[in-house]
């Protein structure tokens, strides 16, 4: 599938204003992806996880149910400071300069973010921090647009993200590809699991405001809102909320040993 890049400006302050939108509106992750991370592991307890551009916590939040050590590493302060409130260990750093020490961490997760930093320093730095046998799991929530709702959702905002802060496409094995061939990494394993998240019209609306590529004000956020609102009425019906429906995208790749 392909994964939408929206690269245009800083990478960090992009997501300022949205960090109570990305919070309260962003899809979450299901039970089945969180298990295929840990899938062949040591017990959660015993694991140190470090989840970089953890944003908001929504993942380290689900990593740390399970009972693992959590390190959210986050470089913007607004989306920081909300995963500090939410009681996580939460920390200052970028992909490519963890601030940890070498093979400190058994899993380095990266939720909805590893296009922000796919780069042979970040691989470097991954490769550095995690021990021999740990993992690399990145993750996607990706919008299946076989459901009618979906598509029309993402032919909304992603004709308003082409206006603004579209800088191309890559699919996520064109990434590794790229990045993986020479380093401490191993095979990828993909997995891909359901996902949807149900909305009223309030939530659609902070659903589109939490994304990072698209206009929060003017004329063009004006128009996306109107036809934004024009969608839910034609699908919400009598229960007043609507589906956007994801497949969870799940790749996993081990640091070699020796």
């Amino acid at each position: 599938m392909q994964r939408r890049n929206y690269h245009s400006g800083d990478t960090v302050t992009r997501f300022n204003q949205r960090a109570d939108d990305y919070a309260r509106y962003r899809p979450s992750y299901p039970p089945a992806a969180i298990d295929a991370i840990f899938d062949g592991l040591a017990p959660p307890p015993k694991l140190r996880i470090v989840d970089v551009g953890a944003g908001t916590g929504i993942s380290s939040k689900l990593l740390a149910e399970r009972g693992a050590r959590v390190i959210a590493v986050e470089p913007n302060d607004e989306m920081r400071a909300v995963a500090l409130g939410a009681g996580l260990d939460a920390r200052a750093g970028s992909a490519q300069a963890l601030g940890l020490d070498a093979a400190s961490a058994d899993v380095i997760a990266c939720f909805q973010a590893f296009h922000w930093f796919a780069e042979p320093a970040t691989i470097a730095e991954f490769g550095r921090v995690l021990a021999p046998g740990g993992r690399l799991a990145i993750v996607w929530n990706e919008r299946d647009d076989g459901d009618p709702f979906t598509r029309g959702y993402g032919e909304i905002v992603d004709r308003f993200a082409k206006r603004t802060n579209l800088a191309g496409y890559a699919t996520a094995p064109e990434m590794f590809a790229r990045l993986l061939p020479g380093t401490v990494f191993g095979e990828v394993r993909a997995r891909a699991f359901p996902n949807a998240q149900r909305l009223d019209r309030d939530g659609l609306l902070g659903r589109v405001r939490s994304t990072s590529y698209a206009p929060r004000s003017g004329d063009e956020a004006d128009v996306m809102l109107e036809r934004l609102e024009a969608l839910f009425e034609r699908f919400a019906g009598s229960g007043g909320s609507v589906e956007i429906v994801y497949q969870t995208e799940v790749y996993l790749v081990d640091k070699e040993v020796g």
